[in-house]
């Protein structure tokens, strides 16, 4: 029956139909702009016009091998994020004394730009993938690694206290305890670093200037004449990857961890 669900999904319908109103309304201004002329058509092209020509890149073989190195030089950053951000949450999330040791230096790197960066890691990495990758899992570490430590002290005490006076051991309580219930929050987390992950893979080829991807297309695109169009559609397609990756995301959550409150209620 799951009567508790309906009102949630009906709810998710509810929202899913607002972004579909806002979507249709930004794209009946951008449309009416353009072709009234308020603004010129080389900044501001008319939305079919850029919807078109995002469509026909779909058929672009070389567009699409830029796009597939963006996606891989994306994967490559995000895997390594998580790799290298869960075992050092679990760390520090276990240890208090090593998280108070290292919490300056953490919090000193954090709110360092990426971007900034890029000079820096070029000099040292070279122009190509690997300054990309470098970068995109220096931005994508630090949401799975607090959303780590945030989960471990989230975790049910009694649970581990359980656990302890049947005799298991820290590593037991770690993978039996510790581990599942902190699972969901590092999945919110690998679900923000994808965004980010995206978002420094494009920036990064706009801004480097080198290697192949959908961010040099859209850099291109804007040294061109008349290339706004093109500068447009490469912006759709980098919305719709994103739209894409967090559907995906969300979906894998759901049906993983049907065990959290939230979905419990939702009936997923």
């Amino acid at each position: 029956m799951n009567r508790p669900g309906r009102p949630t999904r009906l709810r998710r319908r509810q929202e899913y139909g607002l972004g579909l109103l806002g979507v249709v309304l930004a794209f009946g201004v951008c449309e009416i702009v353009g072709r009234a002329g308020l603004v010129r058509r080389s900044y501001l092209p008319p939305a079919s016009e850029v919807l078109a020509r995002a469509a026909e890149l779909a058929g672009d073989r070389s567009f699409l091998d830029g796009v597939g190195a963006t996606l891989w030089a994306w994967a490559l950053g995000l895997g390594l994020a998580v790799v290298i951000a869960v075992p050092v949450g679990l760390l520090l999330g276990s240890l208090p004394v090593v998280d108070s040791a290292v919490r300056v230096i953490v919090e000193f790197l954090r709110p360092l730009p990426s971007v900034a960066l890029i000079p820096l890691v070029s000099l040292l990495l070279g122009t190509g993938t690997e300054t990309e990758v470098a970068l995109i899992t220096y931005a994508s570490v630090w949401p799975v690694l607090f959303n780590t430590i945030y989960g471990l002290g989230e975790t049910d005490p009694l649970a581990k206290d359980t656990l302890r006076a049947f005799g298991f051991g820290r590593p037991s309580v770690l993978l039996r305890v510790e581990l599942p219930a902190t699972a969901p929050f590092i999945a919110a987390g690998i679900r923000i670093s994808a965004a980010i992950a995206l978002i420094l893979a494009v920036a990064t080829e706009l801004l480097s200037g080198f290697g192949e991807g959908l961010g040099i297309f859209m850099a291109q695109a804007s040294l061109a004449t008349d290339g706004t169009r093109d500068v447009l559609a490469g912006v759709v397609w980098a919305g719709a990857l994103g739209l894409v990756i967090n559907g995906v995301l969300v979906w894998c959550e759901r049906r993983l961890f049907p065990w959290t409150p939230e979905r419990r209620g939702s009936g997923a």
